[in-house]
């Protein structure tokens, strides 16, 4: 089945048009300026463009020409004269789209595969997590036989080319006899978890009305094939003070992170996910049960960092919300608080130590690896940047204030701007931060409640 549209989705159609070169002639420029003006107002007045989305059981392709190498244009304005904030959105969310897109081989077809639910979901980590107090803490509806009452969708997307490019999704959904349109939200896992851990979450929105939507992050999950695909060994073998044997464990000596450092070919860091979240919303916003202005993204650590980056890069998910995921990459960089965040991933940073000639991880390595395996992370799509631009869609950010990975300082400035930019959008209810005291990188039951009662606020009819 094909469906009817067969535009491409405004943002990806406007990208090129949208790239500013210092030297082009004064006349060109003018006629480029008045075309960015028109295209900049167009999201404002006209509903978005769908992609087409094609059913098929075809096998996903394992074989592509490597990408060629990009050089980034990350565009600054330093004059004095502000730009409009609107041209301003547009033009950085066109250039983070030219960078997704870079390390992409080519477009394909968005289809829609069905899958088989999982009956042993792979958790890169030791022990197995088996229990999360804060997900079960989820207000769900007093429904009798609720699990009964659930209809649970398992389906593969095709996002990209190449074995990464299947992307695994997780639907669960009241029956009804007549459903209509109904709102949505997209729950997005930590590191080394997968969707199906989420099922709590899903389960509780679900019996409230929602259909509630999980994916598989990029080398996780059903797109993991080893206890260490995403990370590293050292992070993963050891554990309760006993050295496993790799072996027994499935334990490899590659991670998808020292791959992308080496290669530069992926980034497996926050980035190739965000364009997952782009596909998936041309996915669910054609879904006839799916009220496509009424999609809201969160998630957790990670997931928080996916949520963040896929409402920047994509404007139909209307409402957000980011758990112990926002951070100032520049900030902890220029502040020596980088120690944290670089522990959750260590190995690749280990790796381009050694590759540089250091005898220790210092800022230069930091900065370096950021701009390799997800470039502009610490400079054009940090959060001082990108947080303004979510304006006016309700924004609440969930953080622990003593937060080593997500220092709290290190929101002061993207705060400041996001609060003026909701404040000229005349909507300055549409922007919360919590910072819930003493609480470290942990997502709390507080912190779900919260979110629970802001998707509420916002998507409830």
């Amino acid at each position: 089945m094909i469906f009817s549209s067969e535009k491409i989705h405004d943002e990806f159609s406007r990208e090129k048009s949208m790239r500013i070169f210092p030297q082009t002639p004064p006349s060109t420029i003018i006629v480029h300026s008045a075309f960015l003006i028109i295209m900049t107002i167009i999201p404002y007045i006209a509903p978005h463009v769908q992609v087409p989305i094609i059913r098929t059981c075809a096998h996903p392709i394992t074989h592509f020409p490597k990408p060629t190498a990009v050089k980034y244009r990350f565009q600054t304005h330093r004059s004095g004269h502000r730009q409009d904030p609107k041209m301003e959105a547009v033009e950085l969310r066109s250039q983070f789209l030219q960078v997704l897109r870079s390390r992409r081989s080519c477009d394909v077809p968005l289809s829609v595969e069905p899958a088989k639910p999982v009956a042993e979901p792979l958790y890169q980590e030791i022990p197995r997590p088996r229990f999360s107090a804060a997900m079960e803490s989820c207000p769900r509806a007093n429904i009798t036989n609720l699990k009964d009452r659930l209809h649970e969708e398992n389906l593969y997307l095709t996002t990209e080319a190449g074995e990464q490019g299947r992307l695994p999704v997780l639907i669960l959904s009241l029956k009804e006899d007549n459903p209509g349109k109904r709102p949505a939200v997209v729950f997005l896992h930590s590191t080394n978890k997968c969707k199906e851990w989420l099922r709590p979450l899903l389960e509780a929105y679900a019996s409230r009305g929602y259909i509630a939507v999980a994916i598989d992050s990029r080398y996780h999950g059903e797109r993991a094939s080893s206890l260490t695909t995403y990370r590293d060994v050292c992070n993963c073998i050891e554990a309760e003070g006993l050295l496993l044997n790799s072996l027994a464990y499935g334990l490899d000596s590659t991670s998808s992170l020292v791959s992308s450092w080496k290669k530069g070919d992926t980034m497996p860091f926050i980035f190739d996910t965000a364009w997952d979240l782009v596909k998936l919303a041309d996915y669910l916003t054609q879904r006839e049960d799916i009220d496509p202005d009424r999609i809201a993204i969160t998630g957790e650590s990670l997931g928080g960092m996916h949520a963040w980056f896929g409402a920047f890069a994509d404007t139909r998910y209307s409402v957000v919300v980011p758990i112990i995921g926002v951070q100032g990459f520049r900030w902890a960089i220029d502040n020596d608080k980088w120690q944290a965040r670089v522990d959750s991933i260590k190995a690749v940073f280990e790796e381009a130590r050694i590759d540089l000639g250091k005898s220790a991880i210092d800022k230069e390595v930091v900065e370096k690896v950021w701009d390799r395996i997800a470039p502009g992370l610490a400079s054009s799509f940090d959060s001082p940047y990108t947080i303004p631009i979510i304006s006016p869609r309700p924004l609440l950010i969930l953080n622990g204030a003593e937060d080593p990975r997500c220092p709290l300082a290190g929101l002061d400035t993207p705060m400041s701007r996001a609060s003026k930019a909701y404040k000229e959008a005349n909507c300055s209810d549409n922007l919360k931060l919590i910072a819930e005291p003493g609480i470290g990188h942990q997502m709390t039951s507080v912190m779900v409640k919260e979110a629970s009662d802001w998707i509420d606020r916002f998507l409830k009819k």
